[in-house]
């Protein structure tokens, strides 16, 4: 990461340090940082909007833009989605200089506006990702374990939902797998909710974050994949059932060298 990079991050922890309004999410060397940042900004009402704003600085940034998450229990996933899109626009105009406070100053004087504009939250993300983000993209996933498993399943299929994403959550025994289909960003942005929602529950029936979650594989759709039409949900009683539901789809090859592999 570029020294002006490090020096923002400093910055930004020494500006957000109320309760909870500044966590380092994760550090590499390879894929740069995530944190997120608790703020708030007057909305449609005159009211103050919580926000959570997930951002990905990629090791080059800020020659490159920042991935960028919006969520909030009082806007509509289109409301998010449309706050997303006019931060990015706003990001454009401040490449290659460190912009995440000037960002985070931006909608807290801009929410309102954004979401008085007529359209809000028409989804072209979503229209446009396919050919942005280079095609259909598939990642497979690994949970530890589910404590709150009801919740937590209704809270995946939502996810999988509001994303846009296709594919399977399957249980085998202790084995639970998430197989994913779609656009790349929208699969990064799932994989950022998973790690910073509290989704699940301790051994004390307190709720907290997944922190057991594995990235097992990703890689661009192939024309031997099959396409998944829904997210579902399923359970099976044998590894014959779970490997022919990998067959089915064209994945033997993952089944294989990654699936086998955790059952030993």
């Amino acid at each position: 990461m570029a020294d002006p990079a490090r020096e923002e991050l400093s910055a930004l922890a020494a500006i957000f340090c109320g309760p909870d309004e500044w966590e380092v999410l994760s550090r590499s060397e390879t894929d740069g940082t995530v944190f997120r940042i608790l703020t708030k900004a007057e909305g449609l009402t005159g009211a103050d909007v919580p926000l959570e704003l997930v951002f990905h600085l990629p090791v080059n940034y800020p020659s490159c833009l920042p991935g960028i998450s919006v969520h909030s229990e009082h806007l509509t996933r289109a409301q998010s989605v449309t706050v997303k899109e006019k931060l990015l626009q706003q990001a454009e105009n401040l490449l290659s200089e460190p912009m995440v406070h000037e960002l985070v100053l931006w909608i807290q004087q801009n929410l309102r506006h954004v979401l008085n504009q007529p359209d809000t939250g028409s989804g072209s993300t979503f229209a446009t990702g396919m050919t942005v983000d280079d095609g259909l993209w598939l990642t497979l996933l690994r949970l530890d374990h589910m404590r709150a498993k009801t919740k937590y399943v209704k809270t995946v299929e939502k996810w999988a939902s509001d994303l846009k994403l296709t594919g399977r959550l399957m249980f085998m025994g202790k084995i639970i797998l998430i197989l994913l289909q779609g656009d790349r960003s929208n699969i990064k942005e799932y994989l950022i909710l998973q790690k910073t929602s509290r989704v699940d529950v301790d051994s004390s029936g307190k709720k907290c974050k997944e922190k057991m979650i594995s990235v097992l594989f990703e890689t661009k759709v192939q024309r031997e994949h099959k396409r998944f039409l829904a997210f579902e949900v399923k359970e099976y009683s044998s590894l014959d059932e779970l490997q022919k539901e990998f067959e089915t789809a064209g994945l033997e090859k993952l089944f294989s060298e990654f699936v086998l592999g955790l059952l030993r």
